[in-house]
């Protein structure tokens, strides 16, 4: 389900971009760090985004360092961490584990069995460290796992779901701009899984799985009120974004938030085009 909220490179500078992947490789390193190979699995496009906003608006200073990794083994790449990059390193494993457990309760897979055997220990440290946030994943799952079972055609109800989960990772503080970064990230998060459901509508179909959409795919301008929908979920969060005092990094953000996350909307397109030019029938 994550994925989505990332950049729209032909649109960034050349510093920006550069400076975006030393974040991204910053949360990499300290996955690595912190959880081992494991928690490196977890790294997400979305988390690289928090860590860059939450930066922005707290002036957390990043330190520059420069490693060699297992995907760059020649050349030393530049990374960029600071205290922000372990929270959102955190959260990455954090929402591992418990899409693991929901995975193991729900269908029994063997592998996510052993995956979650394997980070528990860290995660229980998290667990002890950001109570307030594990609470809002764990039942977040909990409650999309509910929908599912249920079969729920509501996609306020279920894209809520996934909406309270992403606005209690972006309270790293209870302070004064504690509201703003719920709504946004709430909106965000609504965004996120619509999006998602939307990409997976097609394989879905096929295989007969779950997926909230169902039950509108085949009604009039089906496309036309799917675009609307995101289009009003990305402006509320961006309204909030626009309301925080973010200075620093602020282009990157503004890539990521007005053009980065329709990146994958738009490949969605592009491969619809190509099936009525050969002749397919659109879902």
């Amino acid at each position: 389900m994550f994925g989505y909220v990332t950049i729209y490179e032909p649109e960034l500078k050349v510093k920006d971009l550069k400076k975006y992947k030393a974040y991204y490789c910053g949360l990499c390193r300290a996955l690595k760090e912190e959880y081992g190979f494991m928690g490196q699995m977890t790294l997400t496009y979305d988390m690289t985004f928090a860590v860059i906003l939450l930066s922005s608006l707290y002036e957390s200073t990043a330190e520059a360092e420069q490693h060699r990794c297992k995907v760059h083994p020649i050349k030393k790449q530049l990374m960029l961490r600071n205290e922000i990059t372990a929270y959102a390193a955190a959260m990455n494993v954090l929402l591992a584990y418990y899409h693991m457990e929901d995975d193991w309760q729900d269908d029994r897979k063997v592998t996510s069995l052993m995956t979650k055997s394997i980070i528990r220990g860290k995660v229980k440290q998290i667990i002890e460290d950001y109570p307030r946030q594990s609470r809002a994943i764990r039942y977040a799952l909990r409650e999309l796992a509910s929908c599912e079972k249920e079969k729920s055609t509501d996609i306020d109800r279920t894209a809520g779901c996934f909406g309270r989960l992403m606005e209690e990772l972006f309270v790293y503080r209870e302070d004064i701009w504690e509201r703003n970064l719920r709504k946004m990230g709430f909106f965000l998060g609504k965004f996120i899984y619509i999006m998602d459901a939307y990409e997976d509508l097609p394989e879905d179909v096929k295989k007969d799985r779950y997926n909230p959409l169902r039950a509108v795919c085949g009604k009039e301008d089906y496309e036309g009120r799917m675009k609307q929908i995101l289009c009003m979920m990305i402006a509320e969060s961006t309204a909030e974004f626009e309301r925080l005092p973010c200075l620093l990094d602020v282009d990157i953000l503004r890539n990521i938030l007005y053009d980065g996350v329709w990146n994958r909307y738009n490949k969605i397109q592009m491969k619809k085009s190509e099936d009525q030019k050969n002749g397919e029938k659109p879902i």
